[in-house]
């Protein structure tokens, strides 16, 4: 065996321990197995003795004690440019659509720094999405971040991808697909229903789905990065990143944290969560010459947004976008808790005056239902005054006029998508607050698009 050779002493999982007798590998290297070079091996930590710990990236059931393992001398390279374009790729920028190879490869390392301080761009423009109750109480940043936190079924995946579609559909720019963790199901359902939009040739997805190991969802997300850094920074484009489920991020570093048998932190999370998600985060940024807009799903575990390991991903989104399981149950969707979501652009400077006051006018009109309520449901509506009633009424008919047709389950539902203009939106709301439509039922404000629909 050669000096700069290893070989494996131990195999626990997807993590790998490497003895190497003269120089360590450093961290992020890639090894290969010497009989087997499609064995990819990633060097993850170091021990006090001359072993690395690394995780497998490929299938463990090749591994054994005492393999030689040779160093790579470079970290994980993946294909990068706009041949991925309408194509669906795996961890290793190898294509999974039956579609053929990939034609004149140029390839990138997953692992970059983020731009530094004074690349950074500062603007804050809106882009507008179609979806009334997103950009109403919670627009998306151009080049910023926006998450979508909500339990299990709520329609997390729906409504991300509804974003993925209007924006593809109606502003034709750029998109990177980042599937964490998530149903094969749901990725297959997406890939059919871009390509049936013709949206398919301007987005790159990238699968790392719940079959796969640990390992692999702990790293997929950066081939997706890596991919969507190159559209920023060599083609100059503006670029939309999204991703289901961030929070697969967390729990797969979780289960390797388990595996390495590392002293957990608050709520069972590995204690080096905040400076995993960091680096992930950090480089989802704007530059002066091209920006990445982030649309982020995440799952709350119990429906708990104080868990830990949500907290750790709460700080880098401008919006939060909070949905509920009783608003989902009531019959509106998208089931967002426009109280429980918020918006660091909201402000007069940012959204202008109309829509920022319509937006603090809402929020009075939704808090005081929401008093209103605890009290109907004790001594009904009858004892509420002539001036509460009015409220109560109204406050119903916006929660209704914040529902909406999607066009990606117009399939299913039958029913035509809708796309909605901020200033349309905005309009509808300021006639809603000053009483034009309080003869109306608040019924007949359930899933329409602008008022123009509505049906006196």
């Amino acid at each position: 065996m050669s000096e700069s050779a290893g070989y494996i002493v131990a195999v626990r999982g997807d993590i790998v321990e490497v003895e190497f007798k003269v120089e360590k590998p450093t961290r992020h290297e890639l090894l290969t197995l010497s009989q087997d070079k499609e064995v990819k091996l990633e060097v993850y930590s170091s021990t006090v003795y001359n072993t690395v710990l690394c995780i497998s990236l490929s299938d463990s059931a090749k591994l054994y004690r005492g393999a030689k393992v040779e160093r790579v001398g470079k970290s994980l390279e993946v294909p990068i440019g706009e041949q991925l374009l309408g194509r669906v790729v795996n961890l290793f920028g190898d294509p999974i659509d039956n579609l053929g190879g990939l034609s004149e490869i140029k390839k990138s390392s997953i692992y970059h720094s983020s731009p530094a301080y004074s690349e950074l761009s500062s603007t804050a423009n809106i882009m507008e999405t179609g979806i009334k109750v997103v950009d109403f109480f919670t627009p998306v940043k151009k080049g910023g971040k926006i998450g979508l936190f909500g339990g299990s079924g709520v329609g997390k995946t729906v409504l991300l991808s509804e974003l993925m579609h209007n924006i593809a559909i109606f502003h034709k720019g750029l998109s990177v697909f980042a599937g964490i963790g998530e149903r094969i199901r749901e990725g297959h359902e997406l890939y059919e229903t871009l390509k049936a939009a013709k949206v398919l040739p301007n987005v790159a997805l990238v699968f790392g789905q719940m079959n796969e190991a640990a390992a692999v969802r702990f790293r997929v997300g950066f081939t997706a990065v890596a991919i969507a850094e190159y559209f920023r920074d060599v083609l100059k484009k503006d670029v939309l990143f999204f991703i289901d489920n961030i929070y697969r991020f967390v729990q797969a570093g979780n289960e390797l944290s388990t595996l390495l048998n590392t002293i957990p932190s608050e709520d069972g999370y590995q204690a080096t969560l905040s400076g995993e998600v960091g680096a992930f985060q950090e480089r989802l940024v704007s530059v002066k010459e091209g920006s990445i807009t982030s649309i982020q799903a995440i799952y709350m575990p119990a429906d708990d947004i104080t868990d830990a390991g949500v907290q750790a991903i709460v700080p880098y989104f401008d919006s939060v976008v909070a949905l509920s399981r009783t608003v989902y149950q009531e019959g509106r969707h998208p089931a967002v808790d426009i109280l429980a979501s918020s918006s660091s652009l909201i402000d007069p400077n940012i959204l202008g005056f109309e829509h920022y006051e319509a937006v603090i006018e809402s929020d009075k009109l939704l808090k005081r239902y929401t008093y209103l309520q605890r009290i109907v449901s004790i001594v009904g509506e009858s004892e509420l005054s002539l001036e509460d009633r009015i409220m109560y009424y109204r406050a119903k008919k916006l929660l209704n006029y914040m529902s909406q047709n999607l066009f990606v389950t117009a399939e299913q539902s039958g029913l035509v998508g809708k796309y909605v203009p901020i200033k349309k939106t905005i309009s509808d709301v300021r006639d809603l607050l000053a009483g034009r439509l309080d003869n109306v039922t608040e019924e007949k404000f359930l899933n329409i698009g602008d008022l123009s629909e509505l049906k006196v």
